[in-house]
């Protein structure tokens, strides 16, 4: 009889060995925290966390000026998938996959849905004094269509007889240029940048010196840059001015 409890015992024991040793431990976790700054115009827009609407101040669409906090947990090895869609096609417009590993890399996240262009960036309109001009840039799609491997190109904003305005060294792809700032001369005279490889005054790609036309408005231009194939030629406008939306 003692050998018989002695044997149930050991199976016993050696069940629930097996049984903890099949179970998984409990996975890593850490909180998420993401702040959303953005602007839709017209656009009425829809945020999305794992396919789930996300309700801003009650509401879950919205356009102009878009601001809200995300906090959710994350476990390892999971992956939240924060989407960006047009409410009325449904269309999605831009996504991120947020992970328990680049959590930190969205701990803000800005973007600007404008016509026929989505930036990941912020904006801050500069206050210009009275009768003064104000630029900064950004690239966003460098070369995408020239096939450049540039981060960055200097820009030399100039007049129509080739007077040097301002000088940008570094026009970026996720950020805004500095401002730079011109006594206002003209209101229908336009103004050119011309775009070269840095530190240089070699053309950003090919033989020919790329001049994009501009018109300035008093006060403050941040003015997206954008290449194109215009019939199979390249070209880049700078025809778009977040400065119009803030």
């Amino acid at each position: 009889m003692n050998k018989f409890i002695a044997l149930v015992f050991f199976t016993l024991l050696i069940s629930c060995s097996d049984s903890s040793i099949m179970q998984p431990f409990d996975k890593s976790q850490k909180p998420a925290e993401v702040n959303i700054k953005g602007y839709s115009k017209p656009d009425i827009i829809q945020l999305r966390l794992n396919g789930s609407p996300i309700s801003i101040d009650g509401n879950t669409s919205y356009t102009n000026k878009i601001e809200t906090r995300l906090d959710f947990v994350l476990d390892e090895g999971e992956t939240n998938r924060l989407g960006i869609y047009n409410n009325e096609t449904g269309t999605e417009i831009a996504h991120y996959n947020i992970t328990y590993d680049n959590v930190n890399d969205y701990k803000t996240l800005n973007f600007f849905n404008l016509p026929g262009i989505f930036l990941q960036a912020s904006a801050v309109k500069p206050q210009i004094n009275l009768g003064k001009v104000g630029f900064e840039f950004i690239f966003p799609n460098l070369g995408e269509y020239s096939g450049s491997s540039l981060t960055n190109v200097k820009g030399i904003l100039k007049r129509e007889n080739g007077a040097v305005l301002a000088e940008f060294a570094d026009i970026g792809k996720k950020n805004f240029t500095e401002v730079k700032i011109y006594n206002f001369f003209s209101n229908t005279a336009p103004v050119y940048l011309e775009l070269y490889k840095p530190d240089s005054n070699t053309p950003y790609t090919g033989s020919e010196i790329i001049k994009v036309k501009l018109k300035q408005d008093i006060g403050a231009n941040l003015i997206i840059l954008q290449e194109k194939m215009e019939n199979g030629i390249l070209t880049v406008k700078g025809e778009v001015d977040v400065a119009d939306y803030l």
